[in-house]
């Protein structure tokens, strides 16, 4: 059985779906063909239903909870691996203007339906003049003055500096003073229309490709880099370790509080509508 699968070409997610799609692991008689997209492309997909198997932002699985459920292996979730705001003019930095409730401010977003996004709304809610671009051209919109503020996720919180950019505030660490919670980030998800058994299945192949990917962290490296941008090895790794965890095993009972918690304020806020089925893929 061929199943179609989403997830981004960033090293967090090559590195967990390496020994699946690569068959380092028994698939146990599934194969699965793979689209690379960014994470937008992937939530704007998944409201269409378009794949059986797709990475998403939480923010975006809300909008389509009646499609598809939620994995318990596969998901981004930690601390310190928030969003950034961040900006060119370091006098921006505790400039009123964040604040005010007519802030003419521009900000570049990776998206309407990422976790970033969402986060933006409950810390700067007054910042709606926002241009969607894809993430990795953020900072160079930036750079070129295109834009006042820049929402950076992946790996360009580690390149932000380099280039003179600074950083305005963390939402990551926003979230976690706020619910004490790891941040959920992405989760993955798979079409409600398969096979209960299927997405049993398909749940139990993901962890095992991330548990071989743990046992095994330089098997993947050339599949891992040949999609990386603008990073060395070092970068990578950093990257994969922060945004690869236990969550990405299994999301147990801290990963599905925060997720619920993240839920439950943004109905709260009127920012997704109700949610009226089971989100997860339960045995």
């Amino acid at each position: 059985m061929k199943l179609s699968l989403g997830f981004s070409p960033c090293p967090n997610d090559t590195f967990i779906f390496d020994a699946l799609i690569h068959h380092k692991i028994d698939t146990e008689g599934l194969e699965f063909e793979v689209f690379f997209d960014d994470v937008e492309t992937l939530n704007q997909k998944a409201l269409r239903a378009e794949l059986d198997i797709t990475k998403l932002s939480f923010h975006a699985f809300a909008h389509v909870a009646d499609k598809y459920a939620l994995l318990d292996a596969g998901s981004a979730l930690g601390f310190g691996v928030g969003p950034l705001l961040i900006c060119k003019n370091e006098q921006l930095i505790n400039s009123d203007e964040l604040r005010s409730e007519n802030s003419a401010l521009s900000v570049a977003i990776p998206g309407e339906l990422t976790t970033a996004n969402f986060l933006l709304g409950i810390a700067f809610p007054n910042l709606r003049n926002k241009q969607v671009k894809v993430f990795s051209e953020i900072q160079d919109a930036l750079l070129d003055g295109n834009i006042d503020l820049g929402l950076i996720i992946h790996e360009n919180r580690f390149t932000y500096t380099d280039k003179g950019l600074h950083k305005i505030v963390d939402l990551g660490s926003y979230w976690e003073e706020l619910t004490g919670c790891a941040i959920p980030l992405g989760g993955i998800v798979i079409n409600r229309k398969l096979d209960h058994e299927i997405q049993l299945k398909v749940n139990r192949l993901i962890r095992k490709s991330v548990e071989f990917a743990f046992e095994n962290p330089k098997s993947g490296i050339a599949f891992i880099s040949s999609h990386a941008q603008e990073m060395d090895e070092a970068v990578m790794y950093k990257h994969i370790e922060l945004y690869v965890n236990k969550y990405s095993v299994d999301l147990g009972t801290e990963g599905r509080k925060a997720i619920d918690i993240l839920f439950k304020m943004a109905r709260e806020k009127g920012i997704i509508p109700a949610l009226n089925h089971d989100l997860y893929v339960t045995s």
